[in-house]
């Protein structure tokens, strides 16, 4: 029963967001609980095992960004691997090697020897790039504007939609997504039993510091008054108090649960929002067709994919998990999309029906509920100014950081916000004022 009980901080949603966040507050000495609506925590992180094999949803590599350093800072194991960065692309229905070392380079029928030391100068180029000069241009005047080679430009196009999953380069801020390649470049880490692994971890490691968790509980409101959040209360009826509430869930949700949130900071939240989505197909294969082609941009075609069985155990018997995403913009057919995705296995690894062990196909998952564009769109949180106590965070709550780095970014924002708050206040309770 939680009738009447008092938390510090009340989080609502048990993903990246929401455990990054208790980790934080509940180190900081808060008196944390996580609510979260499912029987799981974990989100979109989470992991199904099925057949001895473990299925993320979707697509999931872990960039040195801000979530890996996260991560890393909690003491997360992290275990897994960094594929090889060896590459092909799709063009024009055929299979080419793309450049990404010196004898790939060489081979790489794609581009024009100008083309090849262009391409090669840019990935040069990334890790030292002044990419926040780029924060309110689109991804298509930057390309448009920078790059010379017409392949070049296609092939750029095609790595920056792979590393933030968005299709709308006339819509995405360039800066944002120029960072997230250059993150990748650095390497990329597929984690060992997927997702769901490191989800564990880190409900483990916000159990370690106090953290309470409900699951199978679904929040009904933010109660607040006056301008002040005062609890959350539940569709079972109960309710608990508490002094600062951080929704960790999706713009439209929040939106549902804070009562009048439409004339507050959330309603331009929830209405800038665009969200990102992806069909993908997962298999297990007892073994590839084409050992050496494992790594594959559509670069005529929106899609991806990638064996990444290359670099982590994602099997109990060996198989080989391949992933293919195919990028969606505002229409989606789910028959049309499975199409797309299993004729891009026929292309990649022929025959591969014979060697299936088994599936898993999500016509349409949710990638990230809103993207950096330049379509007028201002930072969400951390705090919402009308509502004392009241924060955001999430893939969407994002001030630059991309997909699980802006989950983990806005968590720690939330927190850093909440704790300054409390500083500040009890300072004007002393009687004197201090810069926090």
């Amino acid at each position: 029963m939680m009738e009447m009980q008092k938390f510090d901080v009340a989080i609502i949603g048990g993903g990246v967001a929401g455990l990054t966040a208790a980790v934080l507050a509940a180190r900081a000495g808060k008196k944390t609980i996580v609510i979260e609506k499912q029987e799981r925590l974990g989100g979109r992180a989470m992991t199904n095992k099925k057949d001895g094999t473990y299925f993320n949803l979707g697509g999931h590599a872990l960039y040195k960004g801000d979530a890996y350093d996260t991560f890393r800072e909690f003491g997360l194991t992290l275990k897994g691997g960094k594929p090889s960065i060896d590459a092909h692309g799709i063009w024009q229905g055929e299979l080419s090697v793309l450049p990404t070392g010196i004898g790939s380079l060489l081979a790489s029928p794609l581009f024009t020897w100008k083309g090849k030391l262009e391409f090669v100068g840019w990935l040069a180029k990334f890790p030292k790039l002044d990419t926040h000069a780029y924060d309110a241009i689109s991804l298509r005047d930057w390309i448009e504007g920078n790059i010379q080679d017409p392949m070049v430009r296609h092939v750029f196009y095609s790595l920056l939609r792979t590393a933030s999953y968005v299709m709308a380069p006339d819509l995405q801020a360039a800066g944002p997504i120029l960072r997230q390649l250059a993150n990748a470049l650095k390497g990329v880490l597929y984690l060992d039993e997927g997702w769901g692994a490191m989800m564990d971890e880190l409900e483990e490691k916000a159990r370690q510091y106090g953290v309470q968790f409900r699951t199978k509980l679904k929040a009904a409101a933010v109660e607040h008054q006056d301008g002040v959040v005062k609890g959350v209360s539940f569709e079972d009826g109960t309710r608990i108090e508490a002094d600062h509430v951080i929704i960790a869930a999706a713009p439209a949700v929040a939106c549902k649960l804070v009562p009048h949130a439409d004339g507050t900071s959330l309603g331009v939240w929830k209405e800038q929002a665009i969200e990102v989505t992806a069909a993908c197909l997962d298999v297990a294969l007892r073994k590839l067709t084409k050992p050496k082609q494992q790594f594959v941009y559509g670069i005529d075609r929106p899609v991806f994919l990638t064996n990444q069985s290359r670099a982590s155990k994602l099997s109990d018997n060996g198989a080989q998990v391949v992933c293919v995403i195919k990028y969606q913009g505002a229409e989606t057919d789910p028959e049309k999309d499975l199409r797309e995705l299993e004729s891009t296995l026929d292309l990649v690894q022929p025959g591969w029906r014979s060697e299936l062990a088994s599936k898993q196909f999500l016509p349409k998952i949710t990638v990230c509920h809103d993207f950096l564009h330049v379509r007028g769109r201002v930072n969400p949180g951390p705090d919402v100014p009308e509502i004392k106590g009241l924060y955001v965070a999430g893939d969407w709550a994002s001030h630059g950081e991309l997909l699980v780095d802006a989950a983990t970014a806005s968590a720690r924002r939330a927190v850093e916000h909440l704790l300054a708050s409390e500083v500040k206040e009890r300072n004007f309770g002393h009687g004197y004022r201090v810069t926090v």
